[in-house]
């Protein structure tokens, strides 16, 4: 003997149906995968963000490994011009030191020619290395390349004007070897503010 087909029916239409486990399964999956996606995309992000750091820590480093090595080719004489500024005193000294008259002397004449000729050609190869003579006679003292000696009160030249030279400074590239010792006008008119000030 079966089952009526009515209670069959009842039966079926009762019970509750089942829930699919793949239904479950699927959202479950669902939601670990935007989960994943989540994660994979921050650490996308911070890979990024590394990789952006570390392109410009390069950039710096490259910079600073030029800069460092074009003052390294700049610089690299300082100690032997130091050491050769007196030589280029004494040249000028010697020259200074003969009385006009005796430069009308023919034989003193072609001595002074060849003093001369050898101070130029001194100035002329250290400024082939970056070295150069300040002549700041006549300008507004400048206490990153000069040495105020002295003043001297001069009421023709405005106040803070180099009057006069008793050591001539040098420079390499934007650095003073050696300042230049001067003396500074004082009782003049005053002189304008520099844009720097």
């Amino acid at each position: 003997m079966g089952i009526p087909d009515h209670m069959n029916d009842t039966t079926e239409a009762s019970s509750p149906e089942p829930t699919k486990p793949e239904a479950r399964g699927d959202r479950k999956h669902e939601s670990d995968g935007f989960t994943v996606i989540e994660k994979l995309n921050s650490e996308n992000a911070e890979l990024k963000d590394r990789v952006l750091r570390a392109l410009a820590d390069m950039e710096n480093m490259r910079r600073r490994s030029e800069r460092e090595a074009s003052d390294a080719r700049i610089y690299a004489v300082t100690a032997l011009a130091r050491d050769l500024l007196p030589v280029a005193d004494n040249l000028s000294r010697a020259l200074e030191s003969l009385p006009a008259e005796a430069r009308a002397d023919a034989t003193v004449r072609s001595f002074v020619d060849g003093v001369e000729l050898t101070a130029r050609e001194f100035q002329a190869a250290l400024g082939r290395h970056g070295v150069k003579k300040l002549e700041p006679k006549g300008d507004r003292f400048d206490p990153n390349f000069h040495q105020a000696m002295f003043e001297t009160p001069d009421e023709s030249v405005p106040s803070g004007t180099v009057t006069e030279v008793v050591q001539s400074g040098w420079k390499i590239g934007d650095r003073v070897l050696r300042p230049a010792l001067v003396g500074v006008s004082k009782g003049g008119p005053k002189l304008p503010a520099s844009p720097e000030n």
